[in-house]
């Protein structure tokens, strides 16, 4: 099959956007220099590594590694491999990621994520082309093909030094902006189309649903903050939900209600209360979170309250959590996103949406409010 016609059928649309990123693709492939895929969760940057991949005409396999995914500790021994008894568990010799991708591509998911003393190893074997096994000082060359991406501003991970700038340079060679799906709305009857097909081939016997114009219509106006990966999720609810039926748009509506992203983010800060009362349990301060004891009853909270607004609870209780991760960690932002579970940049963007304005002294990472102006 024509490299090019794989290529449109593995990156499915014909909106402005989606044609310029395989342009992009097609004209890097046959260089080999690195490159690096940006977009949000779920947009599918691991597309544009399988894409480059492909149509590089290495022969050697496509590796990848989600380096979100891996104990930093454990990362080290993923990548480069190791020598027998390098370290406890290590009972036999085992080649590294690097090693595997000899000739291929190797993929690094989610770079910025990699530990600093990582990035460090990482941009030695750029520039040597070698790379030792933990335990071990002989040298082994490698051959592969560099694709990373991510979702994370990384320029602004430079400027906090949570990233290595020489490495930047190194492995941003060749940017490709991947977009969120709001960016190509005129992409998803395509999307659909796969998508449907797809469910179709992997549970045969099921009668796929369709969609009238209003339904479409409503996808079409749908913000997808979970890009892709929402709606292949979408699809799968509504080809279970709606099996051989005609999906309009209250069914989409009604589909689409069902928000994990947020509901992820809602479980992490009911999490971070719970850690902040642990804390405070343990802590021989006088203050203390002014949480009641026991099983709330949301029942009546609802009962009481006829006004009563899910959002403006939710954001009243993220500020409120926010405060006492401020004030548990004396101000200062890092320990405050440690306690929540969030990265230290999440947590600044949260502070700017409630209008919580700060300064930061980059010595200490200290945080002030400032009053927010009328």
């Amino acid at each position: 099959m024509n490299s090019n016609l794989h290529l449109a059928r593995m990156i499915i649309g014909s909106s402005f956007a989606t044609c310029k990123m395989r342009d992009l693709i097609s004209s890097v492939a046959d260089f080999n220099v690195a490159v690096m895929a940006q977009g949000p969760t779920g947009a599918g940057k691991e597309l544009v590594a399988r894409g480059i991949h492909l149509m590089s005409g290495r022969k050697g396999k496509l590796v990848a590694v989600n380096c979100a995914a891996i104990p930093s500790d454990l990362l080290e021994a993923e990548l480069f491999g190791y020598e027998k008894g390098a370290f406890t568990g290590a009972e036999k010799r085992r080649a590294g990621r690097f090693e595997e991708a000899k000739g291929g591509t190797l993929f690094l998911d989610e770079i910025g994520d990699m530990p600093l003393e990582l990035q460090a190893k990482l941009l030695r074997i750029l520039e040597s082309r070698v790379v030792q096994r933990v335990g071990s000082s002989e040298e082994i060359p490698v051959d592969f093909r560099l694709v990373c991406a991510t979702h994370q501003n990384i320029e602004a991970q430079v400027e906090e030094r949570q990233f290595r700038a020489d490495l930047l340079y190194r492995i941003n060679v060749f940017p490709i902006r991947v977009p969120a799906l709001a960016e190509r709305r005129e992409d998803i009857p395509e999307l659909l189309r796969f998508l449907v097909l797809r469910m179709e081939s992997e549970n045969p016997g099921m009668q796929p649903p369709s969609f009238d114009p209003s339904g479409l219509t409503a996808l079409q106006k749908y913000s997808w903050p979970g890009n892709i990966r929402e709606l292949r999720n979408f699809i799968e609810r509504a080809s279970v939900l709606y099996s051989g039926q005609k999906i309009t748009a209250a069914e989409v509506s009604s589909l689409l209600s069902f928000d994990a992203e947020k509901e992820v983010e809602q479980a992490t800060l009911w999490d971070a209360l719970e850690n902040l009362q642990e804390q405070a349990a343990t802590s021989n301060q006088d203050k203390a979170i002014a949480e009641p004891t026991g099983e709330f009853n949301y029942a009546s909270l609802l009962t009481e309250n006829a006004d009563f607004n899910l959002k403006d609870f939710m954001n009243a209780t993220e500020i409120a959590l926010i405060k006492a991760a401020l004030e548990q960690g004396n101000g200062s932002a890092p320990d405050a996103a440690r306690i929540l579970g969030l990265r230290r940049t999440t947590l600044i963007e949260k502070l700017r949406k409630f209008g919580m304005n700060t300064s930061a002294t980059p010595a200490d990472g200290q945080l002030k409010m400032k009053p927010r102006r009328a």
